[in-house]
């Protein structure tokens, strides 16, 4: 089928498509839009509707009952003029980011280093190392304070052999995010899981080259193992630092559980327990929201964690690209 000539102003003839190939256009372009139509309806009720009725309440008065009133930029002035906890929900919050980040990175690459060169049982050991991250948080903090109680706890009875006497973990405030860190690494096995296949997936020739051009094994890991899993590595500290940013199943649960309550999904009197040393910027807007009532405010919170969360992963990729990690070599 030939193209139809259609005259444009000035005497200039363009070829205009035929209706077939138009309609046929029209076809692809509509079959493509019914298989990425899941995808855009749930980003559309699960994330943009979501993200911009959380813009809209934070700028008025809502306390899930009432209508909604108008309140302009006071949520956002309160947050960070007046809230009696908000420093310390960060420094907390900030405290378990960095040791989330550092220990899940640093331990998933070590721990993965060393299944790859476990060569008898080595599918028993990665399955143990894996099957903690298969465990419900809530399952593994009551596990976790079960193992810590300091009076009947193994962990405190094991070093009671040895007359150490053990920490008090989540009934001390000084002992309550460390145990919470830890708990994080023992939840890890994902990352070490990524880790790992990273690993197997360095080509053995070029360990073989370097051993053959007198390079140890440290030099092997730096010049090799390093830029070859860079990817893998970013991908790691950004899951982490959100990970930490967001924290907040575990804090809750543990934090309500040494308490003594049985209300496991958190409380105004147990929250952040013991002495708020717990208490993350999540669980404070959860406080706000649902025990507080003041909904624009909590709002207004997650706008904030959203816009910090997107701000450290946006300066942590570029400064890691602009460092040659996280770029694959071509």
């Amino acid at each position: 089928m030939t193209a139809v000539l259609e005259k444009r102003p000035g005497g200039a003839s363009v070829a205009r498509p035929p209706a077939r190939r138009r309609r046929r256009g029209r076809g692809r372009r509509l079959t493509i839009l019914a298989f990425t139509a899941p995808w855009l309806i749930g980003l559309t009720l699960f994330f943009l509707y979501p993200a911009v009725a959380t813009l809209v309440y934070s700028f008025t008065n809502f306390d899930l009952i009432d209508n909604p009133t108008f309140a302009g930029v006071k949520n956002y002035v309160f947050l960070f003029t007046s809230d009696p906890l908000l420093w310390t929900s960060i420094g907390n919050t900030v405290w378990l980011t960095v040791a989330l980040t550092v220990g899940r990175v640093l331990f998933g690459l070590v721990a993965a280093v060393v299944l790859v060169r476990i060569k008898r049982g080595a599918g028993i050991f990665r399955t143990l190392f894996y099957l903690p991250a298969l465990a419900p948080p809530v399952a593994a903090s009551l596990a976790f304070v079960f193992l810590l109680n300091p009076a009947t706890g193994p962990v405190n009875q094991f070093l009671h052999l040895f007359g150490i006497q053990g920490p008090l973990w989540f009934n001390d405030p000084a002992w309550a995010k460390p145990s919470l860190a830890v708990l994080g690494l023992w939840t890890s096995g994902t990352i070490i899981v990524i880790f790992l296949a990273a690993l197997l997936d360095v080509p053995g020739e070029l360990y073989e080259a370097a051993s053959l051009d007198g390079a140890n094994g440290w030099q092997q890991f730096r010049s090799i193992t390093v830029p070859a899993i860079s990817p893998v590595i970013t991908f790691a500290v950004v899951n982490s630092i959100i990970t930490g940013l967001q924290y907040f199943t575990e804090a809750v649960v543990a934090g309500a559980v040494a308490s003594g309550s049985s209300y496991t999904s958190g409380s105004s009197n147990n929250l952040g327990y013991p002495s708020n040393s717990t208490l993350t910027f999540p669980m404070w807007l959860y406080e706000q929201a649902f025990h507080q009532f003041h909904m624009g405010y909590a709002s207004a919170m997650a706008i904030v964690l959203f816009i910090v969360s997107g701000v450290f992963t946006v300066v942590l990729v570029n400064r890691m690209r602009s460092a040659g990690i996280g770029e694959e070599e071509e």
